[in-house]
């Protein structure tokens, strides 16, 4: 592996890996992509263990199908592509170029697949932020890049140590294809946050870094690298490439022996710049442990901490519906209105999910600068996952992802068991080739878009409709799931697809008729 020496002076090298990649989901020169939280067993109310992901994009792709196990032959291959601006159609979207092939497997496990897969029949399941690291380290000679490697950990994987193992291994043959990205794993047992970053252009390879979250505790990821020191000594919590202190010691990125080595402040130190990073850090903990009164200006947290009750899924609904109210950070609170009764409100239009140039006619900034403050629910969100592995079940009924459509503030999640053989129609319909009343993210963009237009308004129907409907799945899901232990596995995987079926339609349904009501409620006033 070259030094940082050569790298510098590979200028044509660099300039060459650098057009390669996609930055459409980065502003103010970081990502602003997604957010990811995980809880391990004994930090959950019920002993699942969890992890999530906010696919905050402009143009990922927003349909999601089954794909179920299937046998290979001996000299099948698995084709690799990289991600490319695709502005060809209606809306902005990815195109995704050939680059290369791996050997396939005898046999792959069967997985959800969301743009990101989420889950695999064994419980396996992945969430995602991008903290893209230096520039330096990115290699368009590698041919891996952050989708088809959580695709095949998800063909092949059964825990997240095996994945991660997996994972490096390919990484060290095949080489990474992408900026610096964050995959948070999760199996019946425990969670893992895995960080990795590119080997240096012209370079085959990868670096990276596996921390282990403690079974009591949660931890986050917003789009900057978070494992600071590592002990890889202890390996029920840390694991490594081999080459993690090489480029770093080459580099002068850490002196060795002088200080500890961090692997952020030597991949990724502009990461841990990044206020619409830190911010989210802060929140989720501020929420979940508030007694800790953590600074919200501060440059590092703790990697995971403790939470002071045990999570339940609607505690992470509620985080991944926030958006600052309340606090200082609150981009509208300036926003108000004296009402005849000389009372001051919110005013009805004030909306924390205006877009950007919208920012200017109401005077916002934010820690962001001119880009306000980077909340957790977005209006760019395209969906949301929160997913449970239980040991004490079944696969086919342990395994289940919860999945919601668009903007988190404005959409409710539905169950999809990893057992599950298809998803309705709806949900498997592409949105990004415009409007489309067939889809059901094209459903829940549209009713966050014009609730956005009233908010203060808007989102009190919005609620009204959608909170009880969210309590109410979240309530059958016991019952749900002794109906199924007491049938055979073919007659539960029926019987848990039927479910996630049913469930799909009903909440498209809703979307529809509640933003249809509101169309006709509001007329003239937005």
């Amino acid at each position: 592996m070259r030094n940082f020496t050569s790298l510098v002076f590979s200028g044509l090298i660099i300039s060459s890996v650098l057009s390669a990649q996609s930055k459409a989901d980065w502003q103010a020169g970081v990502p602003e992509g997604c957010t990811t939280i995980t809880v391990g067993r004994k930090a959950s109310s019920d002993g699942s263990v969890m992890t999530s992901h906010t696919d905050d994009s402009h143009r990922t792709r927003s349909w999601v199908d089954i794909i179920p196990e299937e046998k290979h032959g001996r000299n099948d291959k698995v084709t690799m592509y990289k991600r490319e601006n695709d502005d060809s159609r209606p809306m902005p979207a990815y195109k995704h170029t050939p680059v290369g092939q791996i050997p396939q497997v005898k046999k792959t496990y069967g997985y959800v697949n969301t743009a990101y897969p989420c889950m695999n029949t064994k419980q396996l399941a992945i969430g995602e932020s991008t903290f893209g690291g230096r520039e330096c380290l990115v290699s368009d000679k590698g041919i891996i890049d952050c989708q088809r490697l959580i695709k095949v950990m998800m063909e092949r994987c059964t825990t997240a140590r095996e994945a991660i193992k997996m994972g490096g291994e390919l990484l060290k043959k095949h080489g990474w294809n992408d900026y610096g990205e964050c995959l948070t794993i999760a199996d019946k047992k425990e969670v893992w946050h895995l960080e990795i970053v590119g080997p240096g252009a012209g370079n085959v390879g990868a670096m990276w870094v596996a921390q282990r979250v403690p079974d009591d505790h949660i931890s986050v990821n917003a789009n900057a690298a978070r494992i600071l020191e590592i002990d890889l000594s202890k390996t029920d919590y840390f694991m490594a490439s081999e080459n993690i202190y090489e480029m770093a010691r080459d580099s002068s990125w850490w002196n060795e022996g002088e200080e500890a080595f961090r692997f952020a402040y030597a991949y990724a130190p502009e990461s841990r710049e990044s206020i619409a990073a830190r911010r989210r850090e802060w929140r989720v903990f501020n929420l979940v442990a508030p007694s800790l009164q953590l600074d919200p200006e501060a440059n590092d947290y703790p990697f995971s901490i403790k939470p002071e009750d045990k999570i339940t899924l609607e505690k992470m609904v509620e985080i991944f519906k926030d958006y600052y109210e309340g606090t200082p950070y609150d981009m509208v609170k300036h926003l108000t209105k004296v009402t005849e009764e000389g009372d001051t409100i919110p005013h009805p239009m004030a909306n924390p999910f205006m877009p950007y140039d919208q920012y200017d006619l109401h005077n916002i900034e934010g820690g962001w600068g001119k880009l306000g403050e980077r909340t957790i629910a977005r209006w760019y969100t395209m969906y949301g996952t929160i997913t449970q592995s239980r040991d004490w079940l079944p696969d086919e009924i342990g395994g289940v992802v919860w999945l919601a459509q668009d903007n988190i503030a404005t959409s409710v999640y539905i169950p999809i068991y990893c057992s599950v053989t298809d998803m309705p129609e709806s949900y498997k319909t592409p949105g990004r080739n415009g409007f489309n009343r067939n889809s059901a993210w094209w459903a829940f963009n549209r009713l966050g878009t014009l609730t956005a237009q009233r908010w203060n308004d808007m989102r009190h129907d919005v609620d009204k409709e959608l909170l009880p409907l969210q309590t109410e799945v979240f309530e059958q899901q016991k019952k749900t799931e002794l109906q199924a232990m007491s049938m055979n596995r073919k007659q539960t995987i029926a019987f848990l697809t039927r479910y996630t079926m049913e469930w799909g339609n009903k909440v498209v349904n809703k979307a529809w008729k509640i933003g249809d009501d509101l169309w006709t409620k509001y007329d003239e006033k937005f």
